[in-house]
């Protein structure tokens, strides 16, 4: 007997793309339930080979689901995400929604899967913030040899990365930048096409913004919470995929060969690296994938004991649909779940 998967914003961007992996993965699912707003009801997406239709977050039953991977906004997981698990349905939520509070694990598998031991608590589960998955990827295993003290990061985020719209936005403003037409921007703050804009999510008192501190606060609690971490959130004319450069500050010697021999041996992380040209990955490269690719792997001499690298992932996969679909795979591979119709 399979699961009951409902997915919660399935006409989105990553809704569709959870629809999307949950069949390329083959998840034990006899029956999986696409949901949305009431305006999108009656909507068609795709499962495999299958058509499914929409149906309404607000008319549905979760008492009769295992899981529901959320991907429906902040607010809206606020008011759902505990109604859906006080009907013993297990919530994986995409949302910075659940991320900070004490009791909700926030999990990436390759990382520290041991902390979803502690999901009933609250019956949510935590995706982390698309440019901090992939970071922590790459960083887990280097923390584990030689101890990360401090990380600087600069991203290079993709317009997918704020929906449909800002996607949209890029394309229509990059056909009227070629045909002469007014540019106008809705989406983002600037122009984004032949552009890059430093600032992603709100300002907050100190400066930074909400992205940039999302990446310190979710880097701690996943990894370990005495690195000390900077990071400038930039958002790129490019669709799909997000790039880092990150320069990191070990406590004890590391060199650059046993980094990356390192990183070819750890979980989710694959090291294109070669010092000619092209041996390096690219957004473009990495759209669709679901690997973590790390490149320009080298000496960074301004610090002690440093190392620079460049981190390259697919923001809709890694960043969120697939690392919630590998959450539930987690639930389901260590037993903490069953389905309800066989315990029925």
């Amino acid at each position: 007997m399979g699961f009951t998967i409902a997915v919660a914003g399935a006409t989105g961007n990553v809704g569709r793309e959870m629809l999307s992996i949950l069949d390329e993965r083959g998840f034990p699912a006899d029956d999986v339930v696409p949901l949305a707003s009431r305006r999108s009801q009656g909507t068609e997406v795709s499962f495999g080979d299958r058509t499914l239709k929409v149906r309404a977050l607000d008319g549905y039953d979760f008492s009769a689901a295992d899981i529901c991977l959320m991907s429906a906004g902040g607010s809206v997981s606020k008011e759902w995400s505990p109604r859906i698990a006080a009907q013993d349905c297990v919530v994986i939520d995409n949302s910075s929604a659940w991320r900070y509070e004490a009791d909700v694990p926030l999990i990436v598998p390759e990382v520290n899967a041991d902390a979803i031991e502690e999901f009933s608590r609250r019956n949510i589960i935590a995706n982390p913030n698309c440019s901090t998955a992939q970071l922590v990827v790459a960083l887990k295993p280097l923390h584990d040899r030689a101890g990360i003290r401090r990380v600087v990061v600069a991203t290079y985020q993709s317009v997918s990365g704020a929906g449909k719209d800002a996607m949209d936005e890029l394309f229509t403003q990059t056909r009227a930048v070629f045909v002469s037409d007014p540019v106008e921007n809705h989406a983002f703050t600037k122009r984004i096409a032949f552009n890059i804009i430093p600032h992603i999510d709100t300002f907050m008192e100190d400066g930074s913004t909400r992205e940039e501190w999302k990446m310190v606060a979710e880097t701690k609690k996943i990894i370990d919470p005495r690195i000390r971490l900077t990071a400038t959130c930039v958002r790129v004319p490019v669709f799909v995929a997000h790039a880092e450069a990150v320069n990191i500050e070990f406590e004890r010697p590391i060199e650059a060969d046993e980094a990356r021999d390192l990183l070819r041996e750890s979980p989710g992380c694959l090291v294109v690296d070669k010092a000619e040209d092209g041996g390096y990955v690219t957004p473009y490269e990495a759209a669709g994938e679901d690997a973590t690719y790390i490149s320009r792997i080298r000496t960074d001499p301004t610090v002690e004991n440093g190392l620079a690298m460049w981190v390259v992932s697919d923001n809709l996969r890694k960043g969120a649909a697939l690392n919630a679909v590998q959450i539930a795979e987690l639930l389901v591979n260590r037993k903490l779940i069953a389905p309800k119709q066989q315990a029925a």
